[in-house]
């Protein structure tokens, strides 16, 4: 007896890991600028990410001069160092070369890959110096055909978060990038998202639309469950902004996950991925003494019918 659904599905590579269905659930912790322009934070936070027992973190990364609309660089805003102009703010919280040297040597020493979400061509060009294992691109980028076009190039796994978009923007940003080395994430970007806004079952709609991606979720909501009710309906990487502690200054830090929180994340991910299986009836040998001792009839077929034991 065998599933409707198909259990087989095309992989992609990041670094030394594989994504796809016959592979564990890729996870990825979100730093983004939840390190608020501290170095210190950000390890601290490539550490509970390796220390959860994530596959890679994940940064921003910026031009400001390109990213900011130019009629709200002078407008100021109350921050942690005072107040100050926005475009002074976003340099702020931007980390440059030697930061970033640091972050790869870090991340390396623990054993975790780092990428990050480039917002402009110019960001492409910094990362790709580092030899980052894959690009991710943010919902609000969806749209943004030269920074594809440029990502496409650069011959790396391409992460594409779907939040904020129509399914023509979706099919058209699949076609400027190409099917063959992306992997397609539904997300809701709303922070935090509400749970009846989170639509779950889009995991299936994408993975009918685009049976030749890989699917995976990105999670802007509060709580665990709905995280894993998306590995549960097939996804196969997972990405969740991660923080320090939520009650820390920044826009991303209410819809992130504290340690002890990823902690029980990642290892209730890997718990459900193990548990799917493929889809295949099978009788364990485990079941073999309960089925000695509880099943009166044999049943039909059961002379002829060797079932396949499983863990013999």
């Amino acid at each position: 007896m065998t599933a409707n659904v198909s259990f087989t599905s095309p992989t992609r590579s990041i670094g030394d890991h594989e994504v796809g269905i016959d592979h564990p659930v890729y996870v990825t912790g979100e730093i983004g600028i939840n390190h608020n322009g501290d170095l210190d934070n950000a390890k601290a936070l490539i550490d509970i990410a390796a220390d959860a027992g994530c596959d890679a973190v994940k940064f921003q990364k910026r031009t400001p001069e390109v990213c900011t609309p130019r009629d709200q660089w002078d407008i100021e805003r109350d921050t942690p160092w005072g107040r100050m102009k926005y475009i002074d703010y976003r340099h702020r919280v931007e980390f440059g070369v030697e930061e970033y040297q640091e972050i790869d040597a870090h991340a390396k020493a623990r054993g975790i890959h780092w990428f990050a979400s480039p917002w402009d061509v110019e960001s492409v060009d910094f990362l790709d110096q580092f030899d980052v294992p894959a690009h991710k691109v943010a919902s609000a980028s969806l749209t943004d055909d030269e920074l594809l076009r440029r990502l496409r190039a650069s011959g790396k796994t391409i992460i594409l978060s779907t939040g904020m978009s129509t399914p023509k923007q979706i099919r058209h940003a699949v076609e400027v990038l190409g099917s063959e080395n992306i992997v397609l994430l539904h997300a809701t970007s709303t922070y935090p998202a509400k749970a009846e806004e989170l639509n779950l079952r889009m995991i299936h709609t994408l993975q009918s639309e685009f049976p030749n991606v890989p699917i995976g979720y990105s999670g802007h909501e509060t709580g665990l469950q709905t995280t894993l009710a998306a590995v549960a309906l097939g996804a196969v990487f997972v990405e969740r902004h991660i923080t320090l502690d939520r009650a820390m200054w920044g826009s991303d830090q209410a819809a992130s996950v504290e340690p002890q929180g990823l902690q029980r994340l990642v290892r209730d991910i890997r718990i459900i991925s193990e548990s799917l299986g493929d889809g295949v009836k099978k009788v364990y040998e485990g079941e073999l003494a309960a089925m000695k001792k509880l099943r009166r009839v044999p049943g039909v077929l059961a002379e002829q019918e060797s079932p396949q034991l499983v863990g013999a």
